[in-house]
């Protein structure tokens, strides 16, 4: 089967009047569900993201490649400190890694941010989002909805459609994470994080279907926290289980080790996922720790083919000389004069704050971008090719096609397989939902019937 085929017979199905009653369809549907991010609808065209069954093994077999690879890393960061070192983790975040672990992975729940070429068989990972993992509830809500779509309805004569599936995996993992960590009781569930966030519509998603799984469950702020007598309190409840999408460096800003919710983990007494140990794979750091060939020594032949296959050229910003494609380069005189290709990103941010695309910008702003990131922790990255493809939306009385970029995130569980995926598009260069810059579509796996 060939997959240009299929999305070209979605798209000949979008008559002006389909087309019209699915984006009508869409956009009530995400209004009556609460699926926007801030003020903004989180899908914006009238079809999903396809993949073939193909596509999708070649995905997950990667995946399975790199976790073992993270793992190593993590595992030697942990017992030898000059490695750790090459992290830069700030002091407050040392005292979090090195907490003894709960369970047996540090990230059960993750996602890793790539660019895959299917043409090519090309996948590059560009992030590892190994703290708070975004997007599963939205992906879920949003299949439901595009499987109901009048075009969809049509398609689905010809081809098979297989959603991806993924909240599931969600409560699997915190309930195994909480037998693992010693609760033996039936557990509440706290899904956590500032309430103004634009993400809060997710939180609803995930609460609602905790409920209709049978388990009592409550969105709280981190300054709705209590801890007294060796138990957490959200809201003035008792909880077991924090469901962590609220990142440790804000709890950590708004009230240090000391803020409620880190006493209680750091007593064992709250069961937190994922838990402070993420940090040190979650920075970005720790593909230039991967990807240096200083740490080569560290991996087997496998695990270095690994690593060249699926992480770009990365390196924490600093004056030093490093290789680059087999040649010794000053890394600093190297990234002032190669900006076209290279990326800058800040070690622990999100939302896409800070990253600077070297071809967007003039040499004068970066230049200035590298002088900061000289004294803030930075990595430089590879610039990777980013893929197109087209996707309808309807505006303005009109059907219209447009190519949009796209990238690939496999959900991760356990450390060590992944299961369902979320695709963001975009006009812009940055794909990045919370930055403005895209917007979420459901990934799909087809084949013809």
């Amino acid at each position: 089967m060939h997959l240009r085929d299929a999305i070209s017979f979605y798209h000949d199905l979008l008559d002006p009047t389909t087309a019209q009653d699915t984006a009508a369809e869409l956009e009530e549907q995400q209004r009556r569900r609460g699926l926007q991010f801030g003020d903004r609808a989180i899908c914006t065209v009238l079809r999903p993201r396809f993949l073939t069954e193909a596509q999708y093994a070649f995905l997950q077999a990667q995946m399975r490649r790199l976790m073992l690879v993270f793992e190593k890393a993590f595992c030697i960061a942990r017992d030898d400190a000059h490695f750790r070192a090459q992290f830069h983790l700030p002091e407050w975040e040392e005292a979090l890694v090195m907490l003894p672990l709960p369970f047996p992975t540090a990230s059960p729940t993750s996602r890793m941010d790539t660019f895959y070429l299917p043409a090519t068989q090309v996948l590059r990972c560009t992030e590892y989002n190994a703290e708070t993992p975004a997007g599963i509830g939205y992906s879920d809500a949003l299949s439901e909805i595009m499987l109901t779509l009048p075009a969809m309805r049509c398609f689905e004569q010809r081809y098979d459609v297989r959603p991806l599936p993924a909240m599931h995996h969600v409560l699997n993992i915190l309930m195994s994470c909480y037998r693992a960590w010693g609760g033996q009781e039936h557990p509440r569930i706290c899904i956590l994080d500032w309430r103004e966030v634009p993400t809060y519509s997710e939180f609803v998603v995930f609460e609602e279907y905790f409920r209709r799984q049978g388990y009592d469950c409550l969105i709280a702020d981190p300054r709705e926290c209590d801890y007294r007598a060796g138990t957490l309190y959200a809201r003035g409840r008792r909880v077991q289980i924090i469901y962590k999408r609220v990142l440790i460096s804000e709890l950590v800003q708004h009230g240090g080790l000391g803020q409620p919710v880190l006493r209680a983990v750091r007593d064992n007494a709250v069961c937190m996922v994922n838990p402070p140990q993420c940090k040190l794979l979650h920075r970005k750091t720790s593909l230039a720790v991967l990807s240096d060939e200083a740490n080569a020594a560290r991996f087997t032949a496998d695990e270095l083919a690994t690593i060249h296959d699926l992480i770009p050229w990365t390196r924490y910003v600093e004056e030093r000389f490093t290789q680059h494609n087999g040649r010794r380069v000053d890394l600093v005189p190297f990234i002032t004069e190669h900006k076209d290709q290279l990326v800058l990103k800040p070690a622990d941010e999100y939302g896409g704050k800070g990253v600077v695309l070297g071809w967007t910008v003039s040499q004068t702003e970066w230049e200035r971008a590298l002088t900061e990131a000289l004294h803030t922790p930075t990595v430089v990255q590879e610039r990777v090719e980013v893929p197109q493809e087209e996707f309808p939306s309807f505006a303005n009385g009109a059907l219209h096609f447009i190519p949009r970029l796209m990238d690939t995130n496999p959900y991760l569980w356990h450390g060590s397989y992944a299961s369902g995926c979320l695709t963001r598009l975009s006009t812009a260069a940055l794909l990045n939902v919370t930055a403005g810059g895209g917007s979420t579509v459901p990934t799909m796996l087809i084949q013809a019937r």
